[in-house]
């Protein structure tokens, strides 16, 4: 599946925040020697988290970090800080320092702020999940989803679900995705995961056809194919299918790669076994 990119829900998030509306000066990056005695801390707090906000846009992570840091310091009681720190360390893959500081602006939401709990608790899940607390994951979103729809949201549930083996959980949130986003190929081809584990094998391949029809360049589901029709002892045409999917993209004849995207333990098995075959061999030799 694609790469989750942090940095464009985080954006996505940062841009709906109401009251950061500052004096023009604001503008302007702000110098570190900030006046720590000015009894407007916490406004200078607000304009250090605006900068780094606009220093994300332009992709300027080493500068809009600090910024961040201080801004918690400047404006302690300001859930927003501690949000944009926590998420940057979630893209940082520093992630077991992002969930303590979202859980600390989960803390500090107010009431008035409940329109930014869902996505607060959607990267908080998000964290979870990749440091493998699936349980606090899975709680995570299934809150937030109660108060907002979400497709990658209902994604990421299904994958939490998954990963606990919770398969008809995991297919009945992938489809509340399909349903918000029908051309959420990550979705479709992820049920097509689940199938595969459940030993329902033309059912998988099904999934990762209609997977084909929305995006015919992803790799994953044609890759699945080949494996599935290798298992089915049709070896030439699984040899043909997946020189295609390696030629679109070499990382996944990797298995640690795909074991990152969630295959299963099945899945994988056969793979290995496909890709020991000597065609295959040469295909995969640097």
């Amino acid at each position: 599946m694609p790469k989750r990119n942090w940095l464009l829900s985080l954006l996505a998030i940062a841009g709906t925040w109401q009251g950061l509306a500052l004096p023009a000066t604001s503008q302007a990056l702000l110098p570190y020697n900030l006046e720590l005695d000015n009894p407007t801390l916490e406004t200078q707090g607000l304009i250090l988290l605006q900068d780094a906000v606009q220093l994300l846009r332009f992709e300027q992570y080493d500068l809009a970090l600090p910024r961040v840091k201080l801004a918690t310091q400047l404006a302690p009681q300001e859930f927003r800080t501690w949000f944009l720190l926590g998420s940057l360390y979630v893209q940082d893959e520093k992630v077991a320092e992002g969930i303590e500081v979202l859980e600390r602006a989960l803390n500090l939401i107010p009431v008035e702020a409940a329109d930014d709990r869902p996505s607060l608790l959607f990267m908080l899940g998000s964290a979870y999940f990749q440091n493998e607390q699936y349980l606090e994951a899975r709680q995570a979103f299934t809150e937030g989803l109660e108060a907002e729809d979400s497709a990658e949201a209902w994604f990421d549930l299904g994958n939490t679900d998954y990963q606990l083996r919770n398969y008809r959980e995991a297919i009945t949130a992938y489809r509340q995705a399909i349903d918000l986003e029908a051309k959420f190929w990550p979705a479709i081809n992820n049920i097509g995961l689940v199938q595969y584990e459940q030993g329902q094998l033309e059912a998988a391949v099904k999934q990762w056809e209609k997977a084909l029809e929305v995006d015919e360049e992803a790799a994953e589901p044609l890759l699945a194919i080949a494996v599935a029709r290798y298992r089915q002892g049709q070896v030439p045409e699984a040899l043909e299918i997946a020189h295609k999917a390696l030629r679109l993209d070499p990382s996944y004849g990797d298995l640690d790669f795909l074991k990152l995207n969630l295959w299963g333990d099945r899945l994988l098995t056969d793979t290995s076994n496909f890709f020991g075959l000597p065609e295959m061999q040469e295909l995969l030799a640097p």
